[in-house]
C-alpha cells in the first residue's frame, strides 16, 4: 500500500468485513438484531420509572428517578470494564463473552417476569438495569477485544463502520417501536421482545472460534490492572481519545429529558420520545452507510477531534430549541407544548449529533484496535467500554439534576458549549498528528 496518501475509496460502506470473516458477519448480525430489543428495554424502562414515580412526585422529581436508572450502574460498569477487560486478556474471549451473555439475557427474563405480572417497582427497574449493565459491559469488552482475530487490520475501519450500522439500525428501530408498544400494549412486551431477539447473540458467540490469549497471559488482579495502567500512561493517544469522549458523554446526554420533553415541552407523549431517541440512531446509521471514504483517513485524531465538535454544537442547537420553546410558552408566543414542528427540529438536530457521535466512534475504536498490542486490548477496550457506558450515566447525573431546576433546555444548552470548548483545550498537536498507516499509542 501506498504510505504516502489514502487509497480511493467509494462514498458507500466498505462491505468487505463481512464476506471476510464468516464468524464476524454472525457476530455483527446478532448486534443488529438483538440490539434493537435491548433497545426497547433501554426506552421502557425509563418510561415505566417516569410513570411510577410521576404521579406522586411531579415530573421534575421523575425525570430525576429516570437518570438514576443509569448512574446507579455507574460504579458496577465501571468494575465491570476494568475487570472484565482483565478476564479477556487472560482467558478464552468467546467464553468469557458466553457467560456474561447468559447473565445479561437472563436478567432480561425477570424483568418481562416481573412486568407481566405486574410487579415490577422502582428499585426491581433499577437492580434488574444494573444486572443487565455489568453483564453487558463484559460482554461488550469480550467482543470488542476479540474483532482484531476475526478481521486484517486494513478492514477495522470498515468494521467500525458497520457496527455503526448495526447500533443505528437497533437504535433506530428499537426506541420507536419501544414508544408505539408502551403507548398500545403497555411494557411488558418490550422487555419480552428483547429476551426473544437477544437469543441471536448467544447463537452468534456459540459458533465463534476459540479466541484464547496468545502467549502468556497475565491472571486478573490488581497485578494485570496495573499492567494495564502502566500501559495507558505510555500511550497518549488512546488516553486523550478517553479524555475527550468522557466529555462528550458526559455534557451531551440528554435522553433523561426526553420523557419530561415529550410531556411538556414539545409534547407527543411515549411517541415523542421513540422519535428524539431513533433520531440519533438515524443520523448514526446514515453517516455508516456513506463511510466508504472514512477508510483512507489518515489523520484520524482531527477526525476525531472534528467530530465531536460537531456533536456538541448540535447538542447546544438541541438546548437553544428548548429553549426557543420554553420562552414561547412563557410569553405565550407558542403553544404550550410547542407541536409537530418544533418536534422535527429537535430530531433533525439529534440526527446530527447522532451522525457525528458515530464517526468519532469509528476512529476511536479503530484507533485502540490498531495501536494497542494484543494482550493489553481486552482491558483497553475494559476503559473503552467504561467511558462508552459509564460517560452516558454520568450524563444523565448532570442532565437529571439540572433538570429539577425545572429548566429541561439547560443542561443540552450549557453541555453542548462546554464539549465545543473543552474538546479544543484537551486535544493537542501529537494526537492531531496520529498516522494511521503508522499507528502508535
Amino acid at each position: 500500500m501506498d504510505d504516502t496518501a489514502p487509497p480511493r475509496r467509494g462514498a458507500l460502506i466498505d462491505l468487505s468485513p463481512l464476506t471476510a470473516s464468516a464468524p464476524f458477519a454472525r457476530l455483527w448480525g446478532s448486534r443488529a438484531v438483538a440490539g434493537i430489543g435491548s433497545q426497547l428495554t433501554l426506552v421502557a424502562v425509563g418510561l415505566n420509572v417516569f410513570a411510577l414515580v410521576r404521579p406522586s412526585e411531579g415530573a421534575a422529581a421523575a425525570t430525576f428517578a429516570v437518570s438514576l436508572t443509569g448512574v446507579l450502574a455507574l460504579v458496577p460498569t465501571v468494575l465491570a470494564g476494568l475487570y472484565g477487560g482483565m478476564l479477556a486478556d487472560a482467558f478464552d474471549r468467546r467464553t468469557v463473552a458466553l457467560v456474561s451473555g447468559v447473565v445479561s439475557w437472563l436478567s432480561t427474563v425477570v424483568l418481562a417476569a416481573l412486568a407481566w405480572t405486574g410487579a415490577e417497582s422502582v428499585w426491581s427497574l433499577y437492580l434488574l438495569t444494573v444486572l443487565t449493565a455489568t453483564a453487558t459491559t463484559v460482554l461488550q469488552a469480550s467482543e470488542s477485544a476479540a474483532t482484531p482475530r476475526l478481521l486484517p487490520r486494513e478492514l477495522l475501519p470498515a468494521a467500525g463502520a458497520l457496527n455503526g450500522i448495526a447500533v443505528g439500525v437497533s437504535v433506530t428501530l428499537g426506541p420507536g417501536l419501544a414508544g408505539v408498544l408502551v403507548a398500545t400494549t403497555g411494557f411488558a412486551w418490550c422487555y419480552t421482545i428483547d429476551a426473544v431477539l437477544f437469543v441471536a447473540t448467544l447463537v452468534a458467540l456459540l459458533t465463534l472460534p476459540r479466541l484464547p490469549p496468545e502467549g502468556a497471559a497475565d491472571r486478573p488482579g490488581l497485578a494485570s490492572l496495573a499492567g494495564g495502567v502502566d500501559f495507558l500512561k505510555r500511550a497518549p493517544n488512546i488516553r486523550t481519545s478517553f479524555f475527550v469522549d468522557i466529555v462528550a458523554m458526559t455534557f451531551g446526554q440528554p435522553r433523561v429529558l426526553y420523557p419530561a420533553v415529550g410531556a411538556v415541552t414539545l409534547g407527543g407523549g411515549a411517541i415523542t420520545v421513540g422519535l428524539l431517541s431513533a433520531a440519533f440512531a438515524i443520523g448514526a446509521l446514515l453517516s455508516s452507510l456513506f463511510s466508504g471514504r472514512l477508510g483512507g483517513v489518515r489523520r484520524q485524531g482531527v477526525a476525531i477531534e472534528r467530530a465531536i465538535q460537531v456533536y456538541g454544537a448540535c447538542i447546544a442547537l438541541f438546548g437553544a430549541v428548548l429553549a426557543v420553546a420554553a420562552i414561547g410558552e412563557w410569553t405565550r408566543v407558542l403553544p404550550s407544548p410547542a407541536g409537530p414542528v418544533w418536534i422535527a427540529i429537535a430530531a433533525v438536530l439529534l440526527a446530527g449529533a447522532g451522525g457525528a457521535d458515530n464517526v468519532s466512534a469509528i476512529f476511536r475504536g479503530t484507533m485502540l484496535q490498531t495501536a494497542a498490542p494484543d494482550s493489553m486490548r481486552g482491558r483497553l477496550q475494559g476503559v473503552f467500554i467504561v467511558v462508552v457506558t459509564g460517560g452516558p450515566r454520568v450524563g444523565d447525573l448532570w442532565a437529571g439534576l439540572l433538570a429539577t431546576t425545572g429548566l429541561l433546555f439547560l443542561p443540552p444548552l450549557l453541555g453542548g458549549v462546554l464539549i465545543v470548548g473543552l474538546v479544543t483545550l484537551l486535544v493537542r498537536r501529537g494526537f492531531r498528528d496520529y498516522d494511521a498507516l503508522r499507528p502508535t499509542p
